[in-house]
């Protein structure tokens, strides 16, 4: 559905003192494929490059250098090919206010030249729950509604491949799980969506795989993959008393990568913890520990996050 090679994106310099006179990386050779009715979470920081890159893979804009293929068309060369095939929500969904809901939906399908107007306008204002305020103007409508209204706005023409920038950002809690619950509605429709959200918790919900940029590619994996590439398998040990002794009974075993005592937890790193779990307690216990408790570690997507743009960072510095 994507393929990227090498998409680069330089802007101009402005000729400001101190500026780089060969201008501005924003996007540096991204390469990524992305399948049918896969989501993927682009993640990173304010500045990393997410903006530019949907821009680029919408045909918005023209990449300084690279390859990139949306939906079986060519980037450069089949640009409003890809432009028809592909809905885009951006974090500000540019609505006309002093037109209803029904109007402005008639005015964007046009646009992309939809057969069923008044029926495609009508299924997705019933769909996302609007279709009783349809003849209101929409600068009375809440964020929320607003929210849905652009996401409408880009399903009218049934596109295989859905851009969404922030689609729940600054939405009450409400309103922000119908967006989420209709995002996983298009998914078990079989869409690709490409979600780029700050909302980690959201990613880790809805995504196939998360991608992490900071203008160049940083990692793609699925929400496991990376706590599983980041972390290993951990297990916590609570128990009343840590001793030096219980700790070298630990490091003692062959299948403990690491060990590390927090608050009176013991923070095991090992291969299998379905198969080595019996053996690390019962080394424990034989050297006089008080085992209160024993779970698997868990790790949100936001340390993940952090602990790879650290990770990242000092790579860079070394």
């Amino acid at each position: 559905m994507i393929r990227t090679q090498g998409l680069t994106k330089r802007f101009p310099a402005r000729r400001k003192r101190g500026e780089d006179p060969g201008g501005i990386v924003a996007v540096e050779d991204l390469t990524l494929e992305v399948e049918q009715g896969e989501v993927l979470g682009f993640l990173g920081p304010n500045g990393a490059g997410k903006t530019t890159t949907v821009r680029l893979l919408c045909a918005l804009i023209a990449p300084t250098a690279g390859e990139a293929w949306i939906a079986g068309h060519k980037l450069g060369e089949e640009n409003p090919a890809i432009r028809a095939s592909v809905g885009i929500l951006t974090e500000a969904p540019g609505l006309y206010d002093k037109l209803d809901a029904v109007t402005n939906l008639s005015f964007f399908a046009k646009l992309y030249g939809v057969d069923d107007l008044e029926g495609q306008v009508a299924k997705y204002l019933k769909m996302l729950g609007l279709w009783e305020r349809r003849d209101e103007p929409v600068a009375r409508f809440s964020k929320g509604m607003r929210q849905k209204l652009a996401i409408a706005r880009a399903l009218l023409h049934e596109p295989r491949l859905l851009f969404l920038d922030e689609p729940t950002s600054g939405l009450d809690p409400e309103a922000a799980r119908i967006v989420r619950d209709f995002i996983e509605e298009l998914r078990g429709q079989g869409r690709t969506i490409w979600l780029c959200t700050h909302n980690l918790d959201e990613a880790d919900r809805l995504c196939d795989r998360i991608a992490l940029i900071q203008r160049t590619l940083i990692r793609v994996d699925t929400p496991a993959g990376l706590r599983q590439g980041l972390y290993g398998n951990t297990i916590s040990i609570q128990m009343r008393h840590v001793r030096p002794e219980h700790l070298a009974a630990v490091r003692a075993l062959g299948f403990v990568h690491q060990v590390r005592e927090r608050d009176g937890n013991l923070s095991v790193q090992l291969d299998d913890p379905a198969t080595h779990n019996p053996a690390l307690i019962r080394a424990l216990v034989a050297a006089g520990a008080e085992i209160v408790y024993v779970q698997e570690e868990a790790h949100s997507l936001e340390a993940v996050y952090f602990d790879l743009l650290a990770q990242t960072k000092e790579e860079a510095a070394a």
